[in-house]
């Protein structure tokens, strides 16, 4: 196993290794007490474009932990700030999500259009699909429409198919997208993991570097791949959608594999001691 101390930054997924849907995992606590005591550099980048950065702040204080807003960072803002370097203020786009993808890109001065409001002559510059648990049939048949029959560009915040719950895996954002791209034959643009956009701002807010900052997730195909992709090193938990028999049989390795935060925590703690 590689020793960690050349790790001064992490990077970590959410879903799947902070929790699972509304249950920490244990250990919580004591692994940001850790990550202090160390003074290691964090941030904690999503997927997941359901929640706002306050809703992930107020999540966290009621697990016990207090992580300031700027070290929270989420596909729906990555997703917001992409589109408004792409058009400007006031242009319309149709959008499937949730409340924290929804307040992103009106955040940015996009326009959220309706089902109909293209049948009634509004044009959309882009479709954006974030997981939307209250989808219906209905908007994925109007975010088809305004693709194949406006040419809107197709972007989805990531390409997740499932989502780790308590109850186990659930749908996800990619399991939407995946629908609509079908539907249309388009490929849309992803904008959160595996992709590098999330990534290279992660860096940027870390002012770390490519040597001494790796990404912590729980999936081997956009956590693992994406980082390893853009030059990081990978830590994979296997505490959400990856188990050891995935790990063991995918092309896709991981530099350390960890069963849960627990054991990463005892491995940070080892390696400062022979350090």
């Amino acid at each position: 196993m590689n020793n960690l101390n050349d790790i001064k930054n992490l990077i970590l997924d959410m879903d799947g290794v902070l929790w699972h849907g509304e249950t920490a995992v244990p250990g919580l606590a004591d692994f940001f007490a850790t990550l202090r005591h160390r003074e290691m550099g964090f941030i904690l980048a999503t997927n997941n474009a359901t929640k706002t950065v306050d809703q992930y702040t107020a999540k966290l204080a009621r697990f016990g932990v207090i992580i300031p807003p700027e070290q929270i960072l989420t596909s729906s803002l990555a997703t917001a700030a992409y589109l408004s370097q792409q058009y400007p203020p006031d242009t319309a786009v149709y959008v499937i999500g949730e409340r924290g993808l929804r307040e992103a890109l009106k955040a940015q001065g996009l326009r959220l259009l309706g089902r109909q409001d293209g049948e009634n002559g509004e044009r959309a510059a882009a479709v954006v699909i974030g997981l939307d648990r209250t989808a219906q049939y209905d908007d994925l048949a109007a975010a088809t429409w305004y693709i194949s029959q406006q040419q809107a560009q197709f972007v989805a915040t990531n390409p997740d198919p499932s989502l780790p719950t308590e109850r186990g895996p659930m749908p996800g954002a990619g399991a939407l997208v995946a629908a609509v791209q079908a539907a249309t034959g388009v490929k849309p643009v992803i904008v959160g993991k595996p992709g590098p956009r999330l990534f290279e701002e992660a860096l940027r807010r870390l002012a770390g570097t490519k040597t001494n900052t790796a990404m912590v997730g729980d999936r081997l195909t956009t956590d693992i791949a994406g980082a390893q992709a853009v030059g990081l090193r990978g830590i994979l938990l296997l505490s959400g959608v990856t188990s050891l028999v995935d790990a063991a049989v995918n092309q896709i390795k991981a530099e350390w594999v960890f069963n849960d935060l627990q054991a990463l925590t005892a491995a940070l703690n080892e390696d400062a001691l022979t350090a």
